[in-house]
């Protein structure tokens, strides 16, 4: 079904409920989903090393190094909205990511964010970093990386666990910060935290408690993490610049419009002519393109 919302063309189609995922493969020449470099930003929302734990209000964009192939092509998965011990699906969705990731021969694996429900980890011994990852995604493709920035849901436990270079030693595949840069030859991917936008997560948190260690005062590290941001993707000299975080930008799905977002980071992304914008939150599958293209 597709949709004229606002200023923007909205394709949606029904998907496996609170997990699903998607390929993206890069090489010189083309991208598998776009035969041409756009003009305008192109949104995918999807309902989906070495760690180092941030614990001031700053935002400086760490980055690391992701090889490309050979052949200078990268390949990976996305999934978001997916820690749950196996259900709602998250097994039968981990088995068919095995077969694409050994098809396709992935590099890497993205999350877009809440990685475990309902309130993130609770220490650096919840069981259930094992039990909703580690002992879930066991197929031999998927032991690559996986880079990782937090939703919501993981804010409501204890962000500093989540963050901590420790879980390494029980899986060595996460790679989780806050904000960060993956430069893998052909793409620069930039991974943005998104929560501290969201004012409603302040004002009117319900019964929901939030871990904001690291965050406050928020005003200055939002500004610092736009600074950084923009300056980043003005001195990007890849090829493709892509964009991770886990709120929507724009959505027809059930949460809709981030509207924070639209204001303060939509326009930085606009101004770097950056190619896709790929999150989470919205669980269901949806594909968003400036009508002016």
């Amino acid at each position: 079904m597709t949709y004229i919302y606002r200023d923007t063309k909205i394709t949606t189609k029904s998907t496996i409920p609170f997990l699903i995922f998607f390929l993206f493969c890069f090489s010189n020449l083309s991208m598998a989903t776009l035969k041409h470099k756009p003009v305008n930003l192109v949104f995918y929302v999807y309902n989906l090393i070495i760690i180092f734990s941030s614990h001031s209000s700053t935002a400086e964009l760490r980055r690391l190094l992701q090889p490309s192939k050979t052949d200078g092509t990268v390949s990976f998965l996305v999934i978001g909205d997916w820690g749950r011990r196996g259900s709602y699906n998250q097994s039968q969705v981990a088995l068919q990511m095995g077969e694409i990731g050994e098809k396709l021969d992935i590099d890497f694996v993205i999350s877009t964010g809440d990685n475990f429900y309902d309130n993130g980890l609770t220490s650096l011994h919840d069981p259930l970093f094992q039990d909703s990852f580690t002992n879930i995604y066991t197929a031999p493709s998927l032991q690559k990386p996986w880079y990782s920035v937090l939703g919501n849901h993981d804010y409501r436990g204890d962000v500093r666990a989540q963050l901590s270079p420790m879980l390494r030693a029980l899986d060595n595949r996460w790679v989780c910060m806050r904000s960060f840069i993956v430069n893998a030859e052909i793409v620069d991917l930039f991974f943005v935290d998104t929560t501290p936008f969201v004012d409603k997560y302040f004002i009117q948190p319900n019964k929901h408690v939030y871990d904001w260690s690291g965050v406050l005062p928020r005003q200055t590290y939002l500004n610092n993490l736009l600074k950084e941001l923009d300056v980043a993707l003005r001195e990007s000299v890849a090829k493709w610049k892509i964009v991770i975080g886990h709120h929507t930008i724009k959505s027809a799905g059930h949460h809709g419009n981030t509207i924070e977002l639209e204001k303060h980071l939509l326009p930085i992304l606009q101004a770097n002519e950056v190619d896709l914008y790929v999150n989470g939150h919205d669980h269901c599958l949806e594909h968003i393109s400036s009508v002016d293209r």
